[in-house]
């Protein structure tokens, strides 16, 4: 018996988890095989009645359950743009943990949603471009910034980059400018790969007077990317700052639903088994 489990890492706020039992129903009816929603942590920490009644449960859990109730194949497919340790080095720790008590179950893991290494795929960056043509409102053409978390893992950093190279591409003959930032990195010469970060950038004498759209390289709605949240406090004062500045944000590209064809793919792959990111075969 298969389960199949699209999962992300999680977050205090609801708006999380239900983008994420959306994009799982969704996934569910495009493909014909069922698809549950999980985190790697948090937000099963969130009250049963911010989620339509229903508790979100952490991938662990859930996995253990399933393996109790006679699953035998796990395949997962990360909400995550790129390789970030929570897939690299959480994930397979606690996987392996249930597969020291349940050495039948066999655990597939898709790869994230871009892969660097594959021939060349469009598709994120075109719903990237596809948001921000949605904010595109002057005569003039606007400054774009390709704008994501920040990462303590340079190979999640290079899809920032990745992407900003494509949107910088598709975008060509509609904005002056495609560049990239992070809203926060870790102290320390180690992380300067995430420069720029946004509050620089948006100080900086290049944006000054100008129309600037953020491309948010963001998949759910939480304390950063939410109403709110921390990307739209920068925003504000930014523009208080700096009078002739105007700051648009685009949706998130997780609420984009052309989401879904990349994650089908990945979940085809996972279905044969090829390309993937962990391989943990069972013992039958």
């Amino acid at each position: 018996m298969r389960k199949i489990l699209l999962v992300d890492n999680g977050s205090l706020r609801p708006q999380a988890t239900l983008n994420l039992r959306r994009l799982a129903r969704a996934l569910s009816q495009t493909t014909g095989h069922e698809v549950e929603a999980a985190s790697l942590l948090h937000s099963y920490k969130i009250p049963a009645e911010e989620l339509e009644g229903r508790k979100a449960v952490s991938l662990g859990p859930l996995a253990e359950q399933f393996a109790a109730q006679g699953t035998n194949e796990l395949v997962i497919l990360p909400f995550f743009f790129g390789p970030s340790q929570a897939l690299t080095r959480y994930l397979p720790e606690r996987l392996a943990q249930v597969q020291a008590q349940y050495p039948q179950l066999s655990i597939k893991v898709a790869l994230p949603l871009v892969d660097t290494q594959a021939p060349l795929d469009l598709r994120l960056a075109q719903l990237l471009a596809d948001n921000v043509r949605e904010r595109m409102e002057g005569p003039s053409p606007p400054k774009v910034v390709l704008v994501d978390h920040g990462s303590p893992i340079p190979e999640v950093t290079a899809v920032r980059n990745y992407l900003a190279g494509q949107l910088s591409v598709l975008l060509s003959d509609e904005a002056s400018c495609v560049t990239f930032a992070s809203m926060e990195r870790r102290e320390g010469e180690a992380y300067r790969f995430n420069e720029p970060l946004l509050v620089d950038l948006l100080a900086s004498p290049a944006m000054a007077d100008s129309e600037v759209i953020l491309a948010m390289l963001f998949l759910s709605p939480g304390r950063h990317a939410g109403e709110g949240g921390d990307i739209a406090e920068i925003c504000e004062q930014a523009m208080a700052q700096s009078p002739g500045l105007r700051v648009t944000t685009t949706r998130l590209a997780g609420e984009h639903d052309a989401i879904l064809e990349v994650l089908t793919t990945r979940l085809s792959e996972g279905l044969v088994g090829s390309p993937l990111l962990l391989d943990l075969p069972g013992s039958h």
